[in-house]
Order: C-alpha cells, then sequence, then structure tokens
C-alpha cells in the first residue's frame, strides 16, 4: 500500500505559464536588472562598480537604441569589412603621399645633378675658353 505524498509538489502541473512562455515575455518585453557595488574604508570610496543587465529580444534592443553589436568587429562581419575598408583607405592614402614625397625627392635630385651638371659644363668651358686665350697671348 503506498502512502499519499505529504509534500505539495514544487510548480502545480495546473499552471499556465511554462519556462517557455515566460521567457517569450522577458524577450518581447526585456528586462532591466541594475545594481551598484561600492567598496569604502573609513568614508573613503575605494571602488565603485556599476552593472547593468539588459535581457531582450534583438528586435527590442534595436527598438531601445541598443545595437552596439553590430558596429563590434569581433562580433560582426559586416563591421570587420567596414573595419577592413577603412584600414585599406588609410594605407592607400598614405602610400600615395609617400609616392608624392619620393617623387618630389627625385625631381628635386633630378634638378640638382642638371644645375651640376651646368655647372660642371659651364666651369669647363671657361677653362677651355682660358686657355684658348692663354695659347692666343702666348708668343
Amino acid at each position: 500500500m503506498s502512502m499519499p505524498s505529504r509534500m505539495p509538489e514544487p510548480y502545480p502541473s495546473s499552471s499556465g505559464a511554462n519556462l517557455a512562455d515566460i521567457l517569450e515575455r522577458v524577450l518581447d518585453k526585456g528586462i532591466v536588472i541594475a545594481g551598484d557595488i561600492r567598496i569604502n574604508l573609513l568614508d573613503i570610496e575605494l571602488l565603485t562598480i556599476k552593472l547593468r543587465l539588459i535581457v531582450a529580444s534583438v528586435d527590442k534592443a534595436k527598438e531601445m537604441g541598443i545595437d552596439w553589436w553590430e558596429d563590434d568587429p569581433a562580433l560582426s562581419s559586416r563591421a570587420r569589412r567596414n573595419e577592413l575598408a577603412r584600414e585599406n583607405a588609410e594605407l592607400r592614402e598614405r602610400l600615395a603621399r609617400l609616392d608624392q614625397l619620393e617623387t618630389g625627392r627625385a625631381d628635386r635630385a633630378e634638378k640638382v645633378e642638371r644645375a651640376e651638371t651646368a655647372d660642371r659644363t659651364e666651369t669647363a668651358d671657361r677653362t677651355e675658353t682660358a686657355d684658348r686665350a692663354e695659347k692666343k697671348e702666348a708668343p
């Protein structure tokens, strides 16, 4: 013969709300849990930790203006592509500036080389002219 249990059931089976219903309701409406932890020593605040937890569906979070995961490269492939595209554009811009600097240096070096060549040619011409003049004057 079995004895009837004196312990009530922890969750009555007649309850209309089950875990799935509760989870659906929480995700649909959202829930915010907030708390602060403060550590003081002789009325001197040593540490304050502010905790905020929001449990909601993605759609509800977007309605509330929370979408930080869309811009985090660790969580979003689109954000990762955008970051790579931005970095690529910056590198291309730096490369173009370096090319301009190198071109400017090459142009300056070419101008200096032309000037030095012209100076050498002019000096050689003067020397040659002076040598001819000396030969004409010499008996």
